[in-house]
């Protein structure tokens, strides 16, 4: 686990400047809406699906009130480190980094904002770590961010996780597909069109 290098009170007030400068921003509309409309690619095996009853409809607006929240804490401690790609890539659990990166994936208007805004948005996938745990830096900075608690829904301990991806994986099998979606042994070309 990584371990805090920045008061979170430090954090935490600039992540909700940051936060409020996003849904300020005129291009906040275009960006949500995009992300929303990505959802035909959400199709992962490993992060939304640890959700119990995952339901597109009724997860993706929380889900990615929490993608932007991640990412502000990450732009402040980015910011406040003088662009420390490592510590800025702060825990997060996977249902909540996968929307993330659906919102990273509206590039034009991520520069826009960030432009506009004065902040990167880092996001460093050789850095990251499935190793989120309550109480960790990450719940710090988000409490000092006057955030509240963060919905156990999708924040989930990696541990949970864990036994989650093993429940899915057993199922995955059964139809299968392997390794938690990384292969699988359908043959197309055998099914009838």
């Amino acid at each position: 686990m990584k371990t805090p290098t920045l008061d979170p009170n430090t954090v935490g007030p600039r992540a909700a400047e940051i936060l409020n400068a996003i849904k300020a921003h005129p291009l906040y509309e275009r960006l949500t809406g995009s992300s929303m409309k990505y959802s035909t690619c959400w199709a992962t095996f490993t992060g939304y699906p640890t959700v119990s009853q995952w339901d597109l409809d009724r997860d993706s607006a929380p889900l990615l009130e929490e993608a932007l929240r991640s990412l502000a804490l990450k732009a402040a401690v980015f910011e406040l480190t003088g662009g420390d790609e490592e510590t800025a890539e702060l825990l997060l659990p996977p249902a909540v980094d996968e929307m993330v990166h659906a919102v990273l994936a509206q590039f034009t208007v991520i520069c826009k904002i960030q432009e506009a805004i004065g902040v990167h948005f880092p996001h460093a996938t050789e850095h990251e770590e499935f190793s989120y745990t309550r109480g960790c830096t990450t719940d710090a900075y988000y409490a000092a961010a006057g955030w509240g608690e963060q919905p156990t829904r999708y924040w989930l301990d990696a541990a949970e996780v864990n036994r989650r991806l093993n429940i899915l994986e057993e199922k995955y099998g059964k139809a299968g597909i392997i390794g938690n979606g990384r292969s699988h042994n359908i043959n197309f070309e055998a099914v009838p069109a």
